[in-house]
């Protein structure tokens, strides 16, 4: 990977993508991220962002924004995401808006933004985040799952309309990981998602950056359209 690339994480303050943000941070890279609070991260290459990635006009002022400061970006990286555990019977409509409105609605704003700038260098990365809800139908998580089979379909799309124009769009579907994103999912039901891994054990960050740095490669510029989901999930 080239080491001055720009990378934009949504999402960036805690979890996954903060975790992103100091990876590759310390690969050399300028990292731009964004979340609906402030950011605590302190380097002379991070730029934070606060911002909801629903707020379509926040979104557009922080690409102008980006467009003025760094005039491209190479990578984007659709991290933000929330989840609610409920039976279909359960869920208030309240609920529903709100998870599509983050996982869908705010990897649609960012994509559609980043390909517009991407488009002038024909040339750019969207990496966006699904999950082996998807594949499992689990129980509990049907607005969820829908909410990233979705992003998986949109993805598809984007792939075909923007591969002429030199950019790329895949999806990592990352298993349980230690974050705030299952802290209110109940031990058995991790543990009953992790029986149906191939790969019986909790995702690590290391298996999501694995993933992300294989989407960002030059090499992989033949690669789009495409889910990869961990744990020996098959969907």
């Amino acid at each position: 990977m080239k080491k001055n690339q720009i990378v934009l994480i949504t999402g960036s303050r805690k979890g996954i993508g903060r975790h992103l943000s100091e990876y590759f941070l310390a690969l050399g890279k300028q990292v731009i991220g964004c979340s609906r609070s402030e950011s605590d991260l302190d380097n002379e290459y991070y730029t934070h962002f606060c911002l909801d990635v629903t707020d379509e006009v926040a979104v557009k002022e922080m690409f102008s924004q980006i467009r003025k400061d760094y005039g491209r970006i190479d990578v984007l990286i659709n991290n933000a995401g929330i989840a609610s555990m409920n039976h279909f019977l359960l869920t208030p409509l309240n609920t529903v808006e709100k998870i599509f409105m983050t996982n869908f609605n705010g990897t649609f704003l960012c994509s559609r933004e980043a390909s517009k700038l991407m488009r002038k260098n024909k040339n750019g990365r969207i990496i966006n985040f699904s999950s082996v809800a998807v594949a499992l139908n689990l129980e509990g998580e049907a607005i969820y799952a829908a909410s990233k089979c979705a992003v998986e379909q949109l993805s598809k799309v984007m792939s075909k309309e923007l591969g002429g124009l030199g950019i790329t769009v895949n999806c990592v579907a990352p298993t349980p990981i230690d974050t705030d994103l299952i802290k209110a999912v109940p031990k058995n039901k991790i543990e009953e998602l992790i029986s149906n891994q191939s790969i019986k054990r909790m995702g690590l960050f290391e298996d999501v950056i694995n993933v992300i740095e294989f989407f960002m490669d030059e090499k992989s510029s033949f690669i789009s359209g495409q889910t990869l989901y961990l744990g020996g999930i098959i969907k």
